[in-house]
């Protein structure tokens, strides 16, 4: 088959696929074609010559011995050892290709070799597109709901694509329609025989909150704020670890943003989630000890055991408990979540000065500094 570069091209240009898949799908095509013509069982190969523009077919018959049973079992892909003299000098073993000629068959070669090529393009595009999203998991991607279904199953067209947010990765209380536009975390790429390829996204997953900060945060796109840990309840309350490297740059501040406009984009689009922004501290106290904020507590102690589990236990007079335990113990929860550690609260006597106390890095600081040294005993 000559001349096939420019009809290759033209393909690849149609389709929307490099002309490297386009001419794989066609060779593909060629072979699948032949089988369907010779026998399914028949073994075919392809000889691309792309310099001189031309791609060949041969039929491939192995040599074997005039009583092998392989004769009589498999004759699509087995030549009697005298018969195949025919075509040169060969030994049992040898293998020989016959030159196949697709257009021997005429509109039937030319109809089951589209049939074939389409097919095979298809699956091109998919794997293309397959691809192309599976670079994408982690990424946020906005589409249009095209349906919700009787189990609150949410279905958004992106691009070629649809995507599915069930309800399990939909935020609670949060409803959609027909028309709106949807953003979500891109969780994964998967392909089912019966609805093709989809996409399955999440707007609960903690990595949505991080790309949302992201999108509104100039500071954090640009890499001068680093978000280094966060932790949610999809829909009530989230807790996000910020640092920065730069002295003049507030990490907690440009996340906030002036009034609160930053932060508060991103919560609106998390359904009224509350977001705690919070300076990360390489110290494990004081980290911990900002992350139970807004308690305000009186010392931390770090145990880790020889199996690696990380436990803190938190000393807080009995005004600040309610605070670190939050609602429902979200608070806590949150704090453990985001820090990777076990925490206990320990009660201890006496209040936590709130006239002349203020927090300062995550510490209380009271006019007899108490509080920096209790810290870490």
């Amino acid at each position: 088959m000559e001349k096939v570069n420019s009809i290759i091209e033209a393909i690849a240009q149609d389709k929307g696929i490099p002309t490297k898949a386009a001419r794989e799908a066609f060779k593909v095509a060629l072979i699948k074609t032949a089988q369907r013509l010779e026998g399914q069982d028949c073994k075919f190969e392809i000889a691309d010559d792309e310099a001189n523009d031309k791609i060949e077919i041969y039929r491939v018959l192995t040599v074997t011995h005039d009583d092998d049973i392989n004769l009589d079992d498999y004759p699509n892909i087995y030549i009697d050892v005298e018969d195949a003299k025919e075509y040169g000098d060969v030994e049992v073993g040898d293998e020989i290709r016959l030159e196949f000629d697709l257009e021997e068959y005429g509109a039937t070669g030319a109809s089951n070799l589209y049939r074939e090529l389409e097919y095979h393009l298809q699956r091109s595009v998919e794997q293309d597109l397959f691809e192309g999203y599976k670079n994408k998991v982690g990424d946020t991607i906005t589409g249009i709901v095209t349906r919700v279904d009787e189990d609150d199953n949410t279905y958004v067209e992106i691009g070629e694509l649809r995507g599915i947010l069930t309800q399990r990765n939909r935020i609670k209380g949060e409803k959609f329609k027909v028309g709106d536009h949807l953003s979500a975390l891109l969780k994964f790429v998967k392909v089912e025989p019966k609805i093709g390829m989809f996409l399955e996204l999440t707007r609960t997953a903690p990595k949505f909150l991080e790309e949302l900060m992201k999108r509104e945060v100039p500071e954090i796109e640009d890499g001068y704020v680093e978000i280094v840990s966060s932790a949610r309840i999809p829909g009530e309350r989230a807790k996000v670890a910020l640092t920065t490297d730069r002295a003049n740059i507030d990490p907690v501040g440009a996340a906030v943003g002036s009034s609160g406009v930053r932060i508060n984009a991103v919560s609106k689009e998390l359904n009224g989630e509350n977001i705690d922004c919070i300076e990360y501290s390489p110290v494990p106290e004081v980290y911990i000890s900002r992350a139970l904020s807004p308690a305000v507590v009186k010392s931390v102690r770090v145990i880790s055991n020889k199996e690696g589990e990380k436990r803190a236990i938190v000393d807080v007079t009995s005004d600040q408990k309610a605070k670190a335990i939050g609602k429902s113990g979200i608070n806590i929860r949150l704090a453990s979540m985001l820090t990777k550690f076990a925490i206990e609260l320990n009660d201890i006597e006496g209040t936590t000065l709130s006239g002349d106390t203020t927090k300062e890095e995550g510490l209380t600081k009271t006019s007899d500094t108490t509080a920096l040294e209790d810290l870490f005993k």
